[in-house]
């Protein structure tokens, strides 16, 4: 029987050759994660979970919302998480997400397209597919992948300037998140919730939404935020 692990090692060993043959060059992005699965004849959260291993090897960057970037090997500072970043607590993460996702996504439900939404709607399939599963791993990965999408949907290029930190502070978050399928169903919920006011192109019910899927994910942690009375949670 093939081990998920084995079938991620030899995921990331093939990818390594290829790069190291030159398949794809520094500066290149890697095919689209649909296309580059089906060529390896893995599912993608498989993939999404080589690549993770290939970021840690220095080879490649993650980039939100606009794939994977191939790095040189001598660069492999890129993708190592700020200072700031690495000695984050989990409250410092919370309040992060809670001061810069809900007006991000305000921001993103004035702006949409379709596409976007079909995107966003596919990621959280995937989490779907992992609580039917109960797939723990593949939960995280799609929960916070659909987060990272969220960020990388904005225009504004300030925000985007800050989106790899945020998405390591996300990543640091992760190691808390792997717990019961009642936690990923409630997430699953909430992140819908959001999806449908964006569709619905209504910023106030999204940002609503998004304040409090947070507040919830810090009470699933034993953490309680404590926020400005001008931004309530509901």
């Amino acid at each position: 029987m093939i081990t998920s692990s084995t079938v991620v090692n030899a995921v990331v060993e093939k990818l390594r050759q290829a790069l190291a043959r030159g398949q794809w060059r520094s500066g290149e992005m890697l095919p689209g994660q649909r296309e580059l699965a089906e060529q390896l004849g893995i599912s993608r959260p498989s993939l999404r979970e080589a690549v993770t291993v290939l970021e840690t090897l220095g080879l490649v960057r993650s980039m939100p919302g606009k794939g994977v970037l191939v790095l040189d090997p001598g660069t492999q500072e890129l993708v190592q998480a700020p200072a700031a970043v690495a000695g984050a607590s989990l409250e410092d993460v919370l309040q992060l997400r809670y001061t810069l996702e809900p007006f991000i996504v305000g921001l993103v439900a004035q702006s949409v397209s379709s596409k976007e939404i079909g995107q966003l709607r596919l990621t959280l399939m995937d989490m779907r597919e992992a609580l039917e599963a109960s797939d723990s791993e593949a939960g995280v990965r799609a929960y916070l992948a659909f987060h990272e999408e969220l960020f990388a949907l904005t225009a504004n290029p300030i925000f985007q300037s800050v989106v790899q930190q945020t998405s390591n502070a996300l990543k640091q978050s992760a190691q808390v998140l792997h717990n019961s399928p009642e936690h990923l169903a409630a997430r699953l919920e909430e992140n819908e919730a959001v999806v449908r006011a964006i569709r619905n192109k209504d910023s106030a019910q999204a940002s609503a939404q998004m304040r409090r899927h947070i507040l919830q994910e810090g009470l699933r942690m034993g953490i309680e935020l404590t926020i400005p009375d001008e931004h309530p949670g509901n």
